[in-house]
């Protein structure tokens, strides 16, 4: 059943808290990058203080909805068939970048126009210190998932819901790219509609928490483990056998998320 709408001075609330933890957070990580820590642990280290800082911020809109945030993890709402959908969209959301990533690349649309960067390819796989990669899946797999699908879903998206599911989607999916990296909107607007879709459908975070730390989970390896360099020159470009793979590598995974978060009467056109 669809999730009951909260207010929405209540979902404006909790933006704003996000919104300020997320400066705090900031704030912090241009500290440590001063202090000379790396990048990605910096960014993992500083974001520690944005649960504490959304929680107090928000947990007097936390408690007024304390029966409305109970029925998004409502034990009902998880099952074996979700968490296992849940992970294919995950999954296949990753491979989809991967995909569009190589098809860029092979069609000449990604390039590296220095001409004397390694053409590659080059990959291999190592990762970084433990302490590293355990704080990078715990943030980014764990922390960021929960914080955002609270936000974004079950606030801004039920907020909206009174204008059905296009604008409710679309808009939240929207408010969710623009709190990450301009480079990243396309993937995330993306993303943000597919997390959107099933939060549609269910009424319950479950599915779309699950896909967004699957996601995340991923790309915490991309970062944390895998190295490569891949510049084929413009002369070899296009590599069309390459390409035409990978776009049929995303057509399939985009029918594959589709059928993996629709409901089944409406994916059978009933």
């Amino acid at each position: 059943m669809p999730a009951k709408r909260p207010a929405t001075k209540f979902a404006i609330a909790v933006l704003a808290a996000t919104t300020a933890a997320l400066f705090a957070r900031s704030w912090l990580q241009m500290r440590f990058l001063e202090d000379g820590l790396q990048r990605y642990y910096a960014a993992d280290l500083s974001f520690l203080v944005v649960p504490p800082i959304f929680l107090v911020l928000a947990l007097p809109v936390f408690y007024q909805d304390r029966a409305f945030l109970i029925r998004q993890f409502r034990p009902r709402g998880l099952s074996l068939s979700i968490i296992w959908r849940a992970i294919a969209v995950g999954i296949l959301i990753r491979g989809l970048w991967w995909a569009t990533t190589v098809a860029g690349i092979a069609f000449g649309v990604i390039r590296n126009d220095n001409p004397f960067a390694i053409a590659g390819p080059i990959f291999s796989f190592q990762c970084a210190r433990a302490e590293v990669v355990v704080l990078g899946f715990l943030v980014m797999a764990v922390m960021v998932p929960l914080i955002e699908e609270l936000t974004h879903r079950a606030y801004i998206q039920s907020a909206l819901r009174r204008h059905g599911p296009i604008v409710a989607i679309a808009a939240s999916a929207a408010i969710f790219a623009v709190f990450h990296p301009p480079s990243s909107w396309p993937f995330t607007f993306f993303a943000g509609v597919v997390f959107g879709i099933q939060y549609w459908n269910t009424g319950s975070l479950w599915p779309s928490l699950i896909s967004h730390a699957t996601v995340n989970g991923l790309i915490q390896v991309d970062w944390r483990c895998l190295h490569g360099i891949w510049n084929p020159p413009a002369s070899d470009l296009p590599l069309w056998r390459l390409g035409i793979l990978a776009t049929c590598i995303i057509a399939f995974a985009l029918i594959s998320i589709f059928g993996l978060t629709c409901k089944r009467k409406e994916c059978r056109g009933q």
